[in-house]
């Protein structure tokens, strides 16, 4: 019996002494992750949107609480101002979630472009999101007010052949950021003068 007890004494400081490491390991990591997420994943997206900022949107961001979530907003300054923003939302795809950048135009209230950050999509097919230019340029320029869906659901964007379902989850995906944009309008407006 004494035995016993030894052992599980022994495995709960094995146990506590491991979850402990762990812990710290994650918590030291955690803004080398987030730097690199925002550099190699993130980046070629907001940098494709922001094209033609003269700032770094990747360094000039804040945060903003949605429900129960803090999402990062990345700042765009064009013609002098900070004027556009991007923020990620997702869709659901055929593989998994669809991670996507969004852009917008605070003067004029348009969209200044989509990009896929992240996929699980079916290579050559449903992962043409990422990469097929004349797929994502189709947003370029929508108003805020307008219905996102594909030409079979009645909406205007042309879906990608034999990736409907991919296409969909990007339509999804810009009308979340698009109404996310919505409510924390004056949010986001007055964050953004920190940036002037």
């Amino acid at each position: 019996m004494r035995e016993m007890i030894q052992m599980v004494v022994v495995l709960v400081v094995l146990g506590s002494v491991s979850g402990g490491l762990l812990a710290a390991v994650r918590n030291g990591t955690q803004d080398k992750i987030e730097n690199q997420q925002l550099k190699f994943v993130k980046g070629p997206a907001i940098a494709s949107i922001m094209e033609g900022a003269s700032n770094d949107p990747i360094t000039d961001r804040f945060k903003i609480t949605v429900g129960d979530e803090e999402k990062s907003v990345f700042v765009g300054k064009f013609d002098g101002k900070p004027n556009a923003i991007a923020l990620e939302t997702y869709g659901k795809g055929y593989g998994g979630d669809v991670g996507l950048m969004v852009g917008i135009d605070m003067d004029t209230d348009k969209l200044l472009g989509v990009g896929v950050t992240t996929h699980s999509e079916t290579p050559g097919m449903g992962a043409k999101a990422k990469s097929d230019p004349s797929f994502v340029s189709q947003f370029r320029g929508l108003a805020v007010q307008d219905a996102y869906k594909v030409g079979a659901d009645g909406g205007q964007i042309n879906a990608m052949s034999g990736a409907t379902i991919t296409s969909r989850a990007v339509c999804s995906a810009t009308t979340d950021a698009v109404k996310i944009f919505k409510e924390k309008k004056s949010e986001i407006e007055a964050k953004m003068q920190e940036f002037k």
